[in-house]
């Protein structure tokens, strides 16, 4: 049931980074937009499909606190202000979605209230990342840092890395949706956007290796890891190569992959330790039989439910928007 769990969270942690990543990317490009004809087709590519992305998240800290209790305590004291702030942003991100379209005289209010909750959400959960990888300051499995002990210019790096990977996927998605103006936005972006994201992965790395020397050695010894760069590089190739070509059809899997690979090399860096080298997870998972009793109820249902309906919403969706929505 452990491992069972920590997959359920990992799987809900990645669709959450995957599916919410383009659409919180959407936003973040919304104010280069050339004019609102653009942006209001950028918004038709996401509109069936964001609030749905959003579920992943539910469904990632509600797993967090019924699986592996002694984290989320831990994740929530000490990132109980910045976890705030993302909160807030999500609202007002989503009011700004829905009200922007009956506004007339507030609309770049509106506006600037979508984008900077994109913003703000993104970059909270890439500082969350980066502050534990460098690690919380943990004793006997209790938080005893306080309410900026997650502050830290590595965190705030990731924090920005994680904007600059969301915008890419964001812009790989509105391409691929898109057949006008939005598509050639995409394409004139996505060179920038690439460039920037492998030169903060390369960096990143290299930084987290001096941090947290013990990362070198799972490097060593997990060979297989290896492969993670190894598919992010080809997926990087394949990537510069369809927009070479301006060709959409496979820009959002490539994106995917890099994200993909990118969660590989993170998770394969520190397991088993759900908080890097202070809390496994066995340590962290609760009794045998509360992981259990959640099987029966969430694992048996909800998740199924939940992958379903994802699933059936995207098919239902896909395709290109057309001038009057998505097709």
């Amino acid at each position: 049931m452990v491992e069972f769990w920590a997959s359920v969270l990992a799987l809900s942690i990645l669709l959450y980074v995957l599916l919410d990543g383009f659409d919180l990317g959407v936003g973040m490009l919304f104010p280069f937009a050339s004019g609102e004809r653009e942006r209001s087709r950028m918004l038709a590519a996401i509109s069936p499909v964001w609030d749905g992305n959003e579920t992943w998240l539910v469904v990632s800290a509600a797993t967090l606190f019924g699986a592996f209790p002694a984290v989320f305590s831990i994740i929530l004291s000490a990132f109980y202000v910045p976890l705030f702030v993302m909160l807030i942003g999500l609202i007002l991100r989503g009011v700004a979605f829905e009200f922007r379209y009956k506004a007339s005289g507030s609309r770049r209010l509106w506006d600037a209230g979508f984008v900077a909750g994109s913003y703000v959400a993104a970059f909270v959960q890439g500082t969350a990342v980066g502050a534990m990888v460098q690690g919380l300051p943990v004793e006997g499995g209790v938080f005893v840092g306080n309410s900026m002990s997650w502050a830290s210019p590595f965190a705030l790096f990731c924090g920005a890395g994680l904007c600059i990977g969301y915008a890419m996927i964001g812009a790989c998605w509105i391409t691929a949706k898109s057949a006008s103006s939005p598509a050639a936005f995409g394409f004139r972006v996505l060179p920038g956007l690439m460039a920037l994201l492998l030169a903060f992965l390369v960096a990143v790395f290299v930084w987290s290796v001096q941090i947290r020397l013990p990362i070198l050695a799972r490097w060593t010894e997990r060979p297989v890891l290896l492969l993670c760069p190894l598919v992010g590089a080809i997926a990087f190739t394949g990537l510069a190569v369809s927009i070479w070509r301006r060709s959409d059809r496979f820009l959002f899997l490539g994106a995917a992959v890099i994200f993909i690979a990118a969660f590989a090399a993170l998770a394969g860096s520190f397991l088993p330790y759900m908080l890097p080298f202070s809390l496994t997870i066995w340590e962290a998972a609760s009794p045998p039989a509360s992981l259990d009793f959640l099987f029966w109820g969430a694992g048996l249902f909800v998740l199924p439910l939940t992958l379903a309906y994802t699933l059936i919403v995207y098919f239902i969706f896909r395709g290109k928007i057309v001038e009057d929505g998505p097709s």
